[in-house]
């Protein structure tokens, strides 16, 4: 069990792994090809969409043949693609080799849910989620560290050689690893469509699936930001970025591993409503300009981590409770609203904004107030299968 842990959260973790690691070359990348923020940043932004847009083939994919043959595929494409980033002269071959990677990487997050689904119960699965959000939360603070590191010492292409060599390890870890769902007896190509529908008209899914996805757009636009913030803005070194980048992870960190000890005390549902109140305080906070320097940004935004990490597992949990089939479908719906809207924050943050820092803290009051506003609505009117 420990080993499929692991695996799982290497899995759920190639977003981050994938884009962390690489923030630190970002500034790098602006002056030596002399391209504006914005134009660089579509390395992170269509990577993510082209990612999103995976989700909605693998889930249905891993549903008819298995969970490992599109596994696979999509472990070698990103290898592939991490090889073909590395030798990219311009910024426009490297955004083209970060859509094939993206085209790869999502098959690891949308089919790793769906091995949740199939291996463990509902009260065991709520808690695996719970430790996989805790080791996933290692890679962000971990990754910029390493970026930088590889930046000292060799060059930018290595982070991308670095992230090849993590698809290699997934990839044995998948080998090594017995099937988890058979698949379904052969279906015409039109039955996937079919899947979608049956997923689309699920509400009680569909409206856990919004909250998740909303809730995370200050996530994303810190994650698109950060560095522009901490080192061009504040003017720190990309050591010390690290550090408050792996800073802001350890409080994704710490509301895992709040929601893993002491998520029967608290509750399922009330983990929900104070992440998304959490998230929304944060960013008020953030607004006030209550601390200076590097803080004024970086207080508020480990509270809304924090309140991230607190709400994640349980609500992943319970979108995945609403399904007694189509789980691959589910999964990839569920992780492409997430992202997609994660995509979307990405691109408006790396706009001309007279203040990013304003900017993501109106996201996050906006986010946290709209999901906690429909999750009571929907703690009121529809079936919450967990709570019986």
């Amino acid at each position: 069990m420990i080993r499929f842990v692991l695996l799982l959260a290497l899995l759920t973790a190639f977003p981050p792994l994938a884009t962390d690691m690489y923030l630190p070359a970002i500034p790098h990348l602006v002056d030596i090809w002399g391209h504006p923020l914005s134009t660089v940043n579509l390395t992170l932004v269509l990577f993510f969409v082209t990612y999103c847009i995976s989700l909605l083939i693998y889930g249905p994919l891993s549903d008819r043949y298995g969970r490992k043959p599109p596994l696979i595929s999509g472990l070698v494409l990103f290898i592939a693609a991490s090889v073909l980033c590395a030798l990219a002269g311009n910024i426009w071959t490297l955004i083209v080799a970060r859509i094939l990677q993206g085209l790869g990487a999502g098959s690891a997050s949308s089919i790793s849910l769906a091995m949740a689904r199939d291996r463990l119960e509902s009260g065991r699965r709520e808690k695996v989620l719970s430790q996989v959000s805790v080791i996933m939360a290692l890679a962000p603070m971990i990754s910029p560290m390493i970026g930088s590191l590889i930046l000292d010492y060799f060059t930018w292409p290595w982070i991308f050689i670095a992230q090849g060599a993590m698809g290699g390890v997934a990839l044995i870890g998948v080998v090594l690893t017995p099937e988890s769902h058979e698949g379904a007896e052969a279906e015409p190509a039109h039955y996937h469509l079919r899947r979608y529908m049956r997923v689309l008209q699920n509400g009680r899914l569909m409206g856990v699936i919004l909250c998740n996805a909303v809730i995370a757009l200050p996530l994303f636009s810190f994650i698109a930001a950060s560095s522009f913030i901490y080192i061009s803005y504040f003017q720190l070194d990309e050591k010390l970025f690290a550090v408050f980048f792996g800073a802001n992870a350890l409080c994704f960190m710490s509301g895992s591993m709040t929601c893993m000890r002491f998520g029967k005390l608290i509750g399922t549902l009330r983990m929900i409503t104070v992440g998304y109140a959490g998230t929304a305080v944060g960013g008020i906070i953030m607004l006030m300009g209550v601390f200076s320097g590097p803080f004024q940004f970086a207080l508020p935004m480990g509270l809304i981590t924090f309140s991230l990490g607190l709400s994640r597992p349980p609500s992943n949990n319970l979108a995945l409770e609403q399904v007694s089939q189509d789980a691959g479908t589910a999964s990839s719906t569920m992780v492409f609203s997430y992202f997609i809207c994660g995509a979307m924050s990405m691109l408006a943050v790396s706009q001309e904004w007279s203040s990013k820092i304003d900017f993501i803290g109106i996201l996050a009051t906006v986010s946290g107030l709209f999901s906690l506003l429909l999750w009571l609505f929907l703690k009121k009117h529809l079936l919450i299968i967990s709570t019986k």
